[in-house]
């Protein structure tokens, strides 16, 4: 770290400065590290985003799904000039620092967890327009020109099916929601229309909130090139609402108010497109769900994260029935006891 900051941070302490590096829990992919960098101004709070390195990875499947530190602190810088609420990044990692592939960015103060964020009174006052303020957030992100994107992978709702049912049958579990799941879904499928810039993650615990509302939009190891309405859909899946269910959108609004923000920003809204991309973001969390239940492949370590994690994908056919096979209310009479 003293070789990054002498090279790209002029004006700070590189010898003595760095002080209270540790490393941050979540992250079941990438790592992230906190500590605090003397300057001329006074304590600079930073975080350190690093990829942990070919022992700890996850499973081929998702590496080969996600952008790469590179591309994900370029796609930071291009979401700051658009307007998206985003750490600045300060430094990227070169191999002759030694400590892997990453980057550096300001550490911004505000609440992460997403439990949090749908209960504690102190941020109520930010709930009230939260889903609207992400509205806004994602318009603004598709509204990205492509052509100044980092080489991203490109995936249409066909290839994203397929995809997770090849990687489903490899695990060889029977599910039989999960296979009723995917049958709706490929006969479902919308075909291609307008693609951009999809964040691939943005959800109630990858947004930073305080008492004004959204502070930061996190985690952008998943972009990719596809339809902007995925976005919207993962938002609203169910294990994002933290038991605040009765609120579609993270636990903390309604589909309407996002709606609002995002066509207030200029962006269009495809409602049948969310929904299928709502089905998908559950059955695709399961399917991810089951895979965080095995050791890493290679032989990596297993951590009580990615177990805690793989235990989750029961509740996501519960979220499937729901969706797929709403109950019809029962009879007043049969309310009543009749």
């Amino acid at each position: 770290m003293r070789r990054v900051v002498r090279r790209e941070l002029p004006g700070f302490d590189a010898e003595a400065g760095i002080t209270g590096l540790r490393r941050l829990s979540g992250g079941a992919s990438q790592e992230t590290w906190s500590f605090t960098l003397a300057g001329p101004h006074g304590p600079a709070p930073m975080i350190l985003r690093r990829d942990p390195g070919e022992g700890a990875r996850p499973a081929a499947a998702v590496s080969a799904i996600q952008a790469g530190m590179a591309a994900e602190a370029a796609l930071l810088r291009l979401a700051g000039a658009a307007g998206v609420p985003v750490p600045v990044v300060r430094a990227m990692l070169t191999p002759q620092d030694g400590i892997g592939t990453g980057f550096v960015m300001d550490r911004i103060e505000g609440e992460t967890l997403g439990g949090r964020i749908v209960r504690e009174p102190r941020l109520a006052r930010a709930r009230e327009r939260l889903a609207y303020q992400c509205g806004q957030a994602l318009a603004a992100i598709h509204g990205i020109d492509r052509a100044a994107l980092p080489p991203l992978r490109e995936s249409h709702a066909a290839e994203e099916v397929e995809g997770y049912l090849r990687r489903f049958r490899a695990a060889g579990e029977q599910r039989p929601v999960f296979e009723l799941a995917f049958r709706w879904l490929q006969r479902h499928a919308p075909a291609t229309g307008r693609t951009t810039l999809v964040h691939g993650d943005f959800r109630n615990g990858n947004l930073m909130v305080d008492e004004a509302g959204l502070r930061a939009v996190l985690d952008w190891e998943l972009a990719h090139v596809g339809d902007p309405m995925t976005d919207l859909g993962w938002l609203c899946v169910n294990s994002w609402r933290f038991g605040s269910s009765g609120l579609p959108v993270g636990g903390f609004g309604t589909r309407e108010q996002l709606f609002a923000g995002y066509a207030d920003a200029g962006g269009t809204v495809d409602a049948g497109r969310v929904r299928f991309w709502e089905i998908f973001g559950v059955l695709k969390w399961g399917v991810a769900c089951q895979t965080m239940s095995r050791a890493p492949a290679g032989g990596g370590p297993r951590s009580v994260e990615r177990a805690a994690i793989g235990r989750r994908s029961s509740e996501t056919e519960i979220d499937l029935l729901n969706l797929l096979l709403p109950r019809e209310p029962a009879p007043a009479s049969l309310a009543c006891g009749d």
